[in-house]
């Protein structure tokens, strides 16, 4: 009977688990809004001001804070997650795209995408603290498990630029495909991963050689090889996983990050850009640029869910426990 009743309390408790609502945020690039949802329901809970052309967003480690990309207004908009309104701003941040945090939660890097560089800001204090010039168009961001690293992409020269987080100076640099757009760290530190939203592949680095371990492409039935375009890039939780936004394809790539090699297409809704996985690691929650929606996806099948209307070409998601 102990037994018994053990099984079933488990049983309940994983249940109460897999079922405890996080919170989505998803920035509306053209009305300048972020739509909070409830992840159980995908009701909309409130719908944030924020400053122009808001893109990248990321929830800082302790969960106490949002940092929003304001594009066309040079600043970085801070949403206070208990009161879900801005409480700060850091402004001269020229037209920031994409935003990081490291692991820490002590730093905030931005990619500003016409000015060629990366700011680097105290998040405490709100402070500019340094810069680092690189290639032209500069977008994706990842920081190191370890913090002693930064990765950022060049769109026009088509690069990963490896970057000393003490010194703020570029150690190397490495030759992707066309339009670098996203680089993620796996969970153990050991790669990153960077899309190329033109040249249809994402490559996969070893953190330690700086040397291209593979590049992976995609073939889905039916679809030209022009539309397969790979944004964003998400790893599950347990890293067997990652799952990459392929844009115009329509579809989320899954890809099994032992073999490399693809494993199946999900389809969403148009023009998927970013991504947020659930806390819990079994849901992923995808942006689609032209039909104005999120898609929810389920890991475990992966199929799609439901789809729910938020604002006008949402570009970025994030997701607080």
């Amino acid at each position: 009977m102990r037994g018994v009743l053990s099984i079933a309390f488990f049983a309940a408790l994983l249940s109460s688990q897999s079922t405890h609502a996080a919170t989505l945020f998803v920035t509306n690039e053209r009305d300048n809004t972020v739509t909070v949802l409830d992840s159980l329901t995908l009701n909309i809970k409130k719908i944030i001001p924020v400053g122009a052309r808001p893109r990248g967003i990321v929830i800082t480690p302790d969960h106490t804070e949002i940092f929003v990309c304001a594009g066309d207004d040079d600043k970085l908009d801070v949403i206070d997650t208990k009161t879900l309104t801005v409480s700060r701003s850091i402004p001269g941040v020229p037209d920031p795209e994409l935003v990081a945090i490291d692991p820490a939660g002590l730093r905030i890097y931005a990619a500003n995408e016409e000015d060629s560089q990366i700011t680097v800001i105290d998040r405490a204090s709100g402070k500019i603290v340094g810069t680092v010039a690189v290639g032209a168009e500069p977008e994706g961001l990842a920081i190191s498990p370890d913090l002693t690293t930064v990765v950022g992409t060049s769109e026009l020269a088509a690069m990963a630029h490896f970057i000393d987080a003490k010194t703020l100076t570029i150690e190397t640099n490495v030759l992707v495909d066309q339009r670098p757009r996203e680089a993620q760290f796996t969970q153990d530190g050991k790669q990153v991963w960077v899309s190329a939203e033109v040249g249809g592949t994402v490559s996969v680095i070893d953190a330690q050689t700086r040397k291209i371990i593979k590049k992976i492409g995609f073939d889905i039935p039916g679809v030209r090889a022009e539309l397969i375009q790979p944004v964003g890039i998400v790893f599950s939780l347990d890293g067997k996983q990652a799952y990459v936004a392929l844009s115009h394809a329509n579809r989320i790539a899954v890809v099994d990050t032992h073999t490399l090699v693809p494993i199946t297409y999900v389809l969403v809704g148009e023009r998927p850009w970013h991504m947020a996985i659930d806390p819990n690691g079994t849901k992923l929650y995808v942006a689609n640029g032209n039909t104005n929606d999120l898609t929810v996806i389920d890991l475990r099948s992966l199929r799609p869910e439901r789809s729910v209307p938020v604002g006008h070409l949402p570009w970025g998601v994030a997701a607080m426990p």
